[in-house]
């Protein structure tokens, strides 16, 4: 199966040469128009193609792995799907998501904390778009950077862990200010680390009134068939 390793460089890095801070804004202001130009296209490109793409973005460790290799095993008969999955090294869950036969194409960003359009456009070439009917990109771990970098994607779907605490949302309020939906994960686990989910909720409507909101358990299953009817929603 087909897999990229360090795709890009990404764009960003260019505003490390700018030291002034008039000169280092507008580069920054170029390379996020340029960002959003390789986005356009590649949200062109995919939706010509029919393809409905997901960019999942959460903390580390707040479960889009596990929750991508469920949904890909769960819905393989149902829909034709593939991932490309984000990591600064490794491309161990790529490997994993790959176990259940599924297509993951893995980008190695190296010191980079997100992806960037450019990367989600070479990363498109090995698959075969007019056979799919969802895309998932699994962004870098991390709730600052990759909320500014549109990819293409048709919505945003922000994971958040109720071991994280329910006062996330309030600390990393543009994240979840872009998102379409967000989905509040490891709901089993949810008394024994003492999470307070009308607290939680309510720093969510207060931060994202424009998301819709799912409670799931990967492990359980909890929530997962309102998931499902998210997926199966056409573009």
């Amino acid at each position: 199966m087909a897999e990229i390793k360090e795709i890009g460089i990404g764009l960003s890095v260019l505003g490390e040469h700018a030291q002034e801070r008039g000169r280092r804004i507008r580069v920054e202001k170029g390379v996020m128009a340029l960002n959003d130009q390789y986005a356009a296209a590649n949200r062109a490109r995919l939706r010509a193609a029919g393809v409905r793409t997901l960019n999942l973005l959460s903390s580390p460790g707040a479960g889009k792995t596990t929750l991508l290799s469920r949904t890909l095993q769960d819905l393989q008969d149902s829909l034709s799907m593939a991932v490309i999955v984000g990591d600064l090294a490794t491309d161990n869950d790529a490997q994993r998501l790959r176990v259940g036969g599924a297509t993951a194409v893995q980008i190695q960003t190296g010191t980079l904390c997100h992806l960037e359009a450019a990367m989600i456009e070479r990363a498109l070439e090995p698959l075969n778009l007019e056979a799919l009917d969802l895309l998932f990109i699994e962004n870098v771990g991390n709730l600052v950077c990759p909320a500014a970098y549109d990819l293409g994607e048709d919505a945003r779907v922000v994971l958040f862990s109720t071991t994280e605490g329910e006062d996330k949302p309030l600390k990393y309020p543009r994240m979840f200010k872009s998102a379409d939906l967000i989905l509040v994960t490891k709901s089993d686990l949810a008394e024994a680390v003492g999470f307070d989910r009308a607290s939680a909720l309510e720093n969510l409507g207060q931060v994202a009134p424009q998301a819709a909101i799912l409670e799931v358990s990967t492990r359980t299953g909890m929530g997962l068939e309102a998931w499902y009817d998210f997926l199966r929603r056409p573009n």
